[in-house]
């Protein structure tokens, strides 16, 4: 299945007359748990046609993190500074880029032309580049989604068919959301960092922004306390429209009361000055859509069944 993947994946790039575009992996947030998982990780990547680059090295783990708070900086800079270089790869997430937003120049990693990816944590670094102009990528990153043993093939294909092509489309669906269509800047990511940036200098000021938001192992309580944090610092009045990805790994009690997603979400629909919008395949698990953060987009929903449609963002040429 992995072999098949990767064969479709050097055919897709060779039809976009591309030739073995070139991937820097860099660990600005936490360090790979599994010793192998680098190796495993530049493998399929080159299986995919791509040449790769290690800024990140294993055996500079500090703490929690993938290096000292210098050393990872210095390798955003190295992998943004790399005239060979065309796609900056997040490792993984965790923590750590909120240590080094201050020492960051978003200006020159902005203006460096390079195609930044990844989610979760990523998302500090992507708002900073928003901030100053810079569109970045919420996709895969090399942990775990070119390590696993078997390759989400959804996952892996939009994230190249985005990377590609000058437009890109996703769609999704949920039975209760609204029938809209609406344009706007296309923006977002994890949510627990968009409300630790609220307040701060890396939070752009997005006017009718299409905003999504994911996250993991957050109960629905907590994602609602964070909406309504977003609400209350006036990010949300903004909006033409909000997105919901992928909210897993929490979990219900009893102490709970019949109160769960669902009814969390009615909520908000009930409370917030904006649509919400559910469905959208993007976060922590296994299969998600890539997102051109900055991008022109569009949003139509009928029936319950939703397209957005991005376009005016930089692709691999």
């Amino acid at each position: 299945m992995n072999a098949e993947l990767n064969r479709n994946i050097r055919q897709l790039l060779a039809s976009r007359s591309l030739d073995q575009p070139s991937i820097a992996i860099v660990a600005p947030s936490g360090y790979a748990p599994q010793a192998d998982a680098i190796e495993r990780g530049m493998a399929t990547l080159r299986e995919q046609g791509c040449r790769v680059r290690n800024f990140s090295d294993p055996e500079r783990k500090f703490q929690r993190f993938g290096a000292s708070d210098d050393e990872r900086i210095a390798q955003l800079y190295a992998a943004a500074g790399d005239p060979d270089v065309d796609v900056v790869l997040a490792l993984r997430g965790g923590y750590g880029l909120s240590r080094l937003l201050p020492a960051l120049d978003f200006s020159a990693l902005a203006a460096s032309g390079k195609l930044f990816v990844g989610h979760s944590d990523f998302t500090a670094l992507q708002m900073g580049l928003l901030q100053h102009g810079g569109v970045s990528f919420s996709g895969p990153m090399l942990c775990d989604d070119f390590v696993r043993d078997e390759l989400s093939s959804y996952t892996l294909n939009d994230f190249w068919q985005c990377l590609t092509q000058p437009e890109h489309r996703v769609s999704g669906e949920a039975a209760d959301n609204p029938d809209i269509d609406v344009a706007g800047t296309l923006w977002g990511g994890n949510l627990a960092m968009l409300t630790h940036l609220a307040g701060s200098p890396w939070l752009p000021d997005v006017a009718n922004g299409i905003l999504f938001v994911e996250d993991i192992n957050e109960h629905p309580y907590r994602v609602e306390r964070m909406m309504l944090q977003l609400l209350h610092a006036g990010v949300l009045e903004k909006q033409a429209a909000v997105l919901l990805g992928d909210f897993s790994g929490y979990r219900l009690t009893d102490y709970d009361n019949g109160y769960d997603f669902v009814r969390m979400v009615a909520y908000l629909r009930a409370q917030l000055p904006v649509p919400v919008l559910t469905g959208l395949q993007v976060g922590h698990g296994r299969d998600k859509a890539t997102l051109a953060i900055g991008a022109n987009a569009t949003l139509k929903s009928a029936g319950g069944r939703f397209t957005l449609q991005m376009s005016g963002y930089p692709h691999l040429a």
